[in-house]
Formats: C-alpha cells, structure tokens, sequence
C-alpha cells in the first residue's frame, strides 16, 4: 500500500476504532484494481464516515459485494458521494449501500444507474424522501417489472412534492396499486389522488397511502378481473340449483396488499370477494364452497366427532357460538400450516368427488382451469399447489391410491379425511412454508377451509331453524344474520393470530371444560333491521317521480372507542362548557304556566269561583277547587342530531393542521352535555353510505340510552368513512324521531359538504334534489330540520335544500363546539 492510504487508514484508526477496522477489513476487496481504486475508494470511505458514522460503516461492510455486482468501483462509488451534498442523507445512504449490489445484478448497470437517478433526484428536494426511497426493499419496489417502468411509476411523485407530500407517502400506495391495478392504473389512481390532495394535505396522504376509506373504495372500483357484484343473485340461484342451499352474501375480506381472493363461509353466509381472475374460476368457486356445506364439511355432528378424535368432548365457542378450529392443528406447533394444507387438499378432494357424482365434468373443469393459470412460480406453496393436481387428476380418472379410495364413497365424511390427513403428515415430503405463502397453495375455486370459525350447520331434516348468536334466524331461515368485520388483510387467519393454548380439557375455549350458555351481544357490527336494510324511496328529479324502496338504510355499531379522546375534549373545553351550562341556567325556562280548579294556590280561580257559588245556591255540593297554582312551562321538545361522518371530515381546515373531525368530536361532546343540562330527550346518530343499497346510520346514543361514557368514548373515536347520501339518512331519522317522547321534533343535521354518493352518477343536483324532497317530507310529518354546515360554498345550494332560513354556513371551523349547542337553544326557543 502507498504512504498517501497508510495515511488515510491511520487518520481513520485515530478518530474511530470501528473506522479504522471497517476500512481494512473492506480494503482486500479493492486492492486488486490497484493503488490509484484504493486510495480513491479510502477518500470517499473517510469522507462518509466523517460526514456521518453509520453511512461510512454501510459503505465499508457492502464493499465487497458491490466490487463483485459491479466489477469494480464504477459507477457506484462516485454516486456515493452524491450523499455527501446535503445534511440529513445518511438513512438515504445506507439504503444505497445494502441494495445497489442487489440492483446491479438483477437488473444490471443501466437499471442500477435508473434506481440511483430516480432517488438521488429527491435529495435536493426532500432528503427523508430520498431515504424512504433508498431503503424500500428493491424487489418491492420493482415489483418484478423492468427498471424503466420505475420512471413511469415515480413520474407523478414530484408533482405532489409541490404540495408537500413526501415520497414515502406515495410509494406507500403506488407500489401496492400497482401490483393490483398495473402501471396504467397507478396514473389513473395518482391523477384522483391529486384532487383528494388538493381538499387538503391530510386527506391526500391518507389516500396515497390508501388509508382512508375512499381511496380502497376506488381501488375496488378498478381492479382488473372478474367483478362478482353484477352477479351476485345469478350465482346465488345456481348454488341453489345445485346443492338446495340460499346462503347470504357478504362482502368479503380485501387487501390493498394485493394477493388472491378468495370465497369464504362462516357456516351461514359466504363472504363474496369484489374480485377474481375470470369467470370460471368464480363458478368454480361457488360449487366447490357449496359443496363444503352440503356434504357435511361444516355439519355439527361430524365437526363434534373432529374434536372427539384429538379428545375434546366439545367444539371450542367464540362469543358468537361459532367453532374456532385451533385445537385441531395447536399440536403440530410451527408446523400447523403444514398438517392444514394436507387435511385441505384431502377434505377438498372428497367434496369434489361428491360434487362431481352430481354434476358430472366438474373434475374435469378444475383441471382445465388449473391447466390455464399454471402453479404459483418460485415458491414453496407449489408443492401443494401440484399435490392437489396430481391427486384431482387421479380422481377424474378413478385411479386414487389405495389409501384415500374411502374418500371416493358416498359415506365418507370430514372426519375421514382428518385421520387420512394425520397418516398422510406422519410421511409427507411436503416442505413447510409461511402464512403468507398459503393462498398459493390452493388450485382454482378452492379456498382455505378453516380461515374463519363457523357456525356448525343442522343435519338436513333436523327439527328447528338455524338460530344464529342473537337468537335471529340464520340461513335456514332466509334471514341476515350480524355480519362479521372482515380481516384487515389477505393471509390473515383467526386462528393463527390466537396465542398457543393448553389443548387438554373437555371443551369450551382450549382447556377451559364443559361450555356453558354464552351471554352474546352481537358482533359489534351487526345489522339492525329487517333483512337487506330499512327500504325508502329516493327522488328521481330527472324522471319527476321516486324509486321506490330504492335506497336501503343499515344501523351499525361504530366499534372505534377512545376515552382518552373523550377526557382530552372535556378538559379542552372545560371553560366553553362552564360559560354554556351558566348560560343554560339563564335560558331555562321561567315562563309560569297556571293549573286552573287546585284546591290551593297561590290566587283565586275567578271562574272557578263563579261556577261554586252558583251550585252551592242551587244546592248542590261543589268541591272547594277555586285556586290557581302556577307552574314552570316546560317545552315538549326532542332533538336528534344526525352528524355527516364521510370520509371528508378527516381533511384539514385550510393550512390550520386541525382536523374538521377533531372539532365535530367537540361540537357533538358538547351538545350532549348541553342537552343533560336542559333535560330535553335527544339522540346522537353518523351516517356516511356507500352507493344507493349501503346507507349506514351509526347510533352514538339513542333516546332511550343514557349520554354516559360509552357514548362519550364513541364520540372521542369518531372517523370519516365513505360518502354522503343524506335523504335516506333524513328518512330513516325521521323514522327514529317518530318514536321519540315529545310533541316537537327537531332533526339537526351538521355536514361539510354537499350530498354526494358513488353512484349519483357525477350529477350533483340528483341526490340535492332528494335531499331536499326529504326535508319536505320531514316537515309534513311533524319534524323541523336544520342544517349546520361548514361548507364555504354552502350558501350556493343550502337555500334550495333547506329553505331561508334553516341552516347556517360557519365560517370559521373553531366556532363549531361552541356554537353548536347554542344554535339548538335557539331552534328551541321558538317553539
């Protein structure tokens, strides 16, 4: 080594230890391109670790592999110092130095200088962008596609820099996008992204991240494949056909994720994906899940006799008496997915070879899907995935192996297959793989069997309904049984995600002993009402007449609580509400209504008087009721006030960094305990919707429920969701208000903006119209309403709707608690 590198080595040994040893334990690798490489690699080295430690020790530790992708120090170490150009870009540089090699030898020097030239593009603009980019896992951030189609990815990214949305925030949803949408589809969702950013900074990083409920709720809209919600009732009729079963549909789980979908049962409903490759695969889908529940896979006596098998007298039961399978698979420990996927593949191959007695060609169908997609490339699931071929192809042509020919008889059952499964595990040459490998392991139409717990389904012919947990009628009776919240995310499993339990015992949860009578409450998301949503007519301008019972209203719980929230708004505005309830003290009421014919009083009852006077003369014998006693007049007023919860609220107020939801949280807060303080019977309802059949009201706090801290806990986790369909919302709360304990009604409405919904087909007067045909219909029926907005441009349609004099448009958002309250005493008073 020259005396100018023994230099720079000793100057590294005298300020760092792990400098110094970093650089000789890196020099080997560069030596061999000779001294000029090596002194020019120590500069750059030394330079990085004086600028900052840990992007000097990832230049040193990746030395090696990058010499060896690249060939040499070109082009990776002159772009190293490009981190060298402005403060802050040292996580960008680690990420740099830990994924170039990877980048080189995947996609070579001219992908490599692509991905450097795209991050380093961001430094001077927004060094923690440049890092999220840097550090993104490269086979994430490619997602399989040649390195151009990264520009083409990334191009609408600094646009929105503009608007000071970082890099991270548009990865987060662009990549996912992608893999479920394409690259065209990524443009199309950027280009709405940018007017959801333009509303305001919160709600368009919400949407790039695909956080929020209208930006899913647009990537479900363009997914590419089969779409099952035109459908849905030609594919309930020909699962009818074929195994006599009506089953509710539901919708099922979804991931931005991206990954297969699947068609899923509880027992009682099936949970119905948005989307699948093609049609085929979808029938495919419903005949073989039909056949699960028709041939017994989730029959109660043949699930009691699984759980006798491993020694447990009763099925394990959630709060909601449905059956979680754990038990089954706990004893296999890390190795349950495995033992799962064989007991799958062997249950599944018994319900098709039922299906196929009575649907003949079935087999061969699934095969020739198969055929066409092909298995699931490079990974471990292909072994199951070619499993399941091998012995569906073996079914079609009546040669099974001798073993599993009992599965062939019309007799056989679930818990065959179990004990096949257990022999079959006892020799498998099958690998194990990882939770997030399992949906690639399943052929066409096919699904996992045990990914949520069921309700155990009657024998045919047995005595009685199906009763599900609340006591309703379950699909034996045609009736909508609570729904279940759907799994955050593809791949996940219930079951999985329980903590490992002691599995002896006799039933009840693992371990716990015989079960008892479950006390349920529902699930916390369950359906109000009848079957299908309360049905009301909508407003058709266009047309001049109503649809009738075209727009369907479902009551659902709001599962978010935050008491913490709850306690910090109480504390916030622990003097507005002191002003408020001194205020109230004041507009109690103190106007004296008299009670006529008392026997005491505080003055004579003249007419009274007159009357006793005359039937004592005429003899008779009058009682003595001649005072007048005067009371407070008490109004009989009741009020409900329906709040707007689409997804908007979640948007800032202008550049103030207060959110519209984090002053509605307030606004309503206060008005419960304003109304406590008057004593006036009043409700607390949401509402948002998602198309014309999912108008969603969320009770907060009925007439007959108490403003105690459920409710206030409700109220401090209040968020935005879907979109704004008000006429329905104003029906159904006129519905509410008739059952209310008073003779004035008031329907107080507080929204941010104009009704809009997916469907109104980008018409805003359609659903206006309607809305402003509910109010008329609100009136006729006895009920006042008034709108609180705060919208800006409220005036421009409000008038129309609501009439003069019945809203108010806030101009600043921070008057919203305050106000609130006092607007209602208002109302109040002139009645």
């Amino acid at each position: 080594m020259s005396a100018a590198t023994e230099e720079i080595l000793e100057h590294l040994d005298a300020v760092s230890f792990v400098a110094g040893r970093d650089a000789r334990a890196a020099l080997p690798a560069v030596l061999p391109l000779g001294e000029t490489a090596a002194l020019r690699f120590l500069e750059t080295g030394r330079d990085l670790f004086f600028y900052d430690r840990e992007a000097g020790k990832a230049l040193f530790h990746a030395t090696a592999d990058l010499v060896q992708a690249f060939g040499g120090l070109d082009p990776w170490l002159a772009q190293a110092r490009i981190f060298l150009t402005q403060r802050g870009t040292f996580r960008a540089a680690v990420g740099f130095f830990e994924q170039a090699a990877t980048v080189c030898k995947q996609y070579g020097l001219d992908g490599e200088k692509i991905w450097f030239e795209e991050g380093a593009a961001w430094i001077p603009l927004h060094v923690d962008s440049a890092a999220a980019y840097f550090r993104m896992p490269v086979a994430r951030l490619f997602g399989g596609l040649p390195a151009k189609d990264l520009q083409v990815l990334l191009a609408p990214a600094r646009e929105f820099a503009k608007d000071r949305l970082g890099l991270a925030s548009y990865l987060e949803g662009a990549v996912k996008v992608r893999a479920l949408c394409g690259l065209a589809g990524v443009s199309h969702w950027a280009a709405r992204g940018r007017d959801v950013l333009a509303a305001g900074r919160v709600r368009g990083e919400a949407w790039f991240r695909l956080e929020s409920d209208e930006s899913r709720a647009f990537l479900l809209e363009v997914l590419p494949g089969f779409r099952l919600g035109p459908h849905k009732r030609l594919f309930a009729l020909l699962l009818q056909a074929w195994t006599g079963l009506y089953l509710p549909m539901e919708e099922g789980d979804w991931s931005a994720e991206g990954g297969r979908s699947f068609l899923e049962t509880d027992g009682r409903s099936l949970f119905v994906p948005a989307v699948m490759p093609d049609r085929e695969e979808a029938m495919l889908a419903f005949y073989h899940l039909g056949a699960h529940l028709a041939f017994g896979s989730y029959e109660e006596a043949a699930i009691q006799s699984l759980f006798r098998e491993i020694g447990m007298e009763h099925p394990p039961l959630d709060a909601d008496q449905r059956v979680t399978w754990r038990p089954l698979f706990a004893r296999f420990g890390q190795d349950l997915l495995r033992f799962q996927l064989i007991f799958d593949i062997l249950e599944d191959l018994r319900v098709d070879l039922a299906m196929e007695r009575e649907m003949p060609g079935y087999l061969q169908r699934i095969l020739a899907a198969a055929e066409r997609c092909g298995p699931p490339p490079g990974s471990t699931a292909a072994a199951y995935w070619q499993e399941a071929l091998v012995l569906t192809r073996q079914a079609q042509s009546h040669n099974l192996p001798q073993d599993l020919a009992v599965l062939a008889s019309p007799t056989a059952g679930i818990l065959d297959a179990f004990r096949l499964a257990m022999a079959r595990y006892a020799e498998t040459s099958l690998p194990p793989l990882q939770l997030a490998e399992r949906a690639a392991a399943f052929l066409p139409g096919h699904s996992p069997n045990a990914a949520r717990p069921v309700y155990p389904r009657r024998q045919k012919g047995a005595e009685g309904a199906e009763m599900d947990a609340g006591g309703n009628l379950g699909a034996a009776g045609h009736q909508e049984k609570p729904r279940e919240a759907p799994q955050a995310a593809e791949g996940n499993d219930p079951d999985l995600e329980i903590p490992p339990e002691d599995i002896q015992g006799t039933g009840g949860r693992v371990g716990v002993g015989i079960p008892l009578p479950a006390k349920v409450h529902g699930s916390g998301r369950g359906v109000q009402g009848p079957k299908g949503g309360w049905p009301y007519r909508e407003w058709d301008y266009r047309q001049g007449k109503y649809k009738e019972n075209w727009a369907r209203v479902h009551e659902r719980k709001l599962r978010e609580r935050d008491e913490v929230r709850a306690v910090e708004i109480a504390a916030q505005y622990q003097g507005t509400l002191q002003r408020l309830k001194k205020a109230l003290q004041a507009q109690k009421p103190t106007r004296m209504a008299p009670l006529r014919r008392q026997k005491e009083g505080e003055e004579p009852d003249l007419d009274a008087a007159v009357q006793f006077v005359v039937e004592r003369r005429a003899g008779q014998s009058p009682k003595a009721n001649i005072y007048r006693q005067r009371r407070p007049l008490q109004r009989d007023t009741a009020v409900l006030l329906l709040a707007d919860l689409s997804t908007s609220i979640m948007a800032e107020a202008g550049e103030t960094g207060i959110r519209v939801v984090d002053r509605l949280q307030a606004a309503m807060l206060l008005f419960g305990e304003a109304l406590l303080e008057v004593g006036d019977p009043f409700a607390l309802y949401g509402f948002a919707s998602k198309y014309h059949q999912e108008v969603l009201l969320y009770p907060i706090k009925r007439f007959d429920e108490p403003f105690d801290a459920r409710a206030r806990a409700i109220l401090g986790g209040l968020s935005g969701r879907l979109a704004t369909r008000m006429g329905a919302a104003i029906r159904h709360s006129v519905r509410q208000l008739q059952n209310s304990p008073a003779q004035r009604r008031l329907l107080l409405l507080l929204s941010d903006g104009r009704p809009a919904d997916y469907d109104d087909g980008g018409d805003p007067r359609y659903l206006q119209e309607d809305t402003r045909m509910a109010v008329r219909e609100a009136l006729e029926q006895g009920v006042h309403c008034f709108c609180i907005s705060l919208d800006p441009r409220g005036g421009e349609y409000l008038p129309l709707v609501f009439g003069n004099g019945h809203y108010l448009v806030l101009p600043h958002l921070d008057q919203l608690p305050q106000r609130l309250p006092e607007i209602y005493l208002r109302l109040r008073g002139q009645g």
